[in-house]
């Protein structure tokens, strides 16, 4: 099924349950239900790149939708070392989707909000700890 934004349909994925590609990404989804933040888990594929005839080659599905502020938001968390692709996958949806609203939510901030929320480590990810001491506020706002 797609949809337009701008002059560009996109791809809408309809999922009965969310399919997490790890943890981070559920506690992330605990942490806006207990704020009562309406959210969907990638439920748009952005396409990002094109070949000569056009055709989408490449898609960008941020990790969560958040309907009640028209904002997409993905989480960066586990290997740092895709920050610089997902940067670039960022940049091409802002040039291609000017109007959509998209943030990273990086490791360091999801640290930040693990700690100000409580979240012990993760099992899972063990490497994905809390730091020892509150930095700072997160730099980023998830809901107004």
């Amino acid at each position: 099924m797609a949809k337009t934004v701008g002059n560009r349909d996109i791809r809408v994925v309809h999922q009965q349950e969310p399919v997490w590609a790890n943890s981070t990404e559920q506690h992330f989804a605990s942490l806006l239900d207990s704020y009562g933040i309406n959210w969907l888990h990638e439920p748009h594929q952005f396409p990002i790149a094109f070949d000569d005839q056009g055709r989408p080659t490449e898609f960008f599905a941020p990790d969560f939708y958040l309907p009640e502020t028209d904002e997409y938001i993905e989480l960066t968390v586990m290997k740092q070392g895709l920050c610089t692709k997902k940067n670039g996958k960022l940049r091409k949806l802002r040039e291609f989707y000017p109007d959509v609203r998209c943030r990273i939510i990086y490791r360091r901030d999801y640290e930040n909000l693990a700690l100000k929320y409580g979240w012990e480590s993760d099992p899972e990810f063990p490497q994905l700890g809390v730091p020892a001491r509150h930095p700072g506020p997160p730099q980023i706002r998830v809901a107004s």
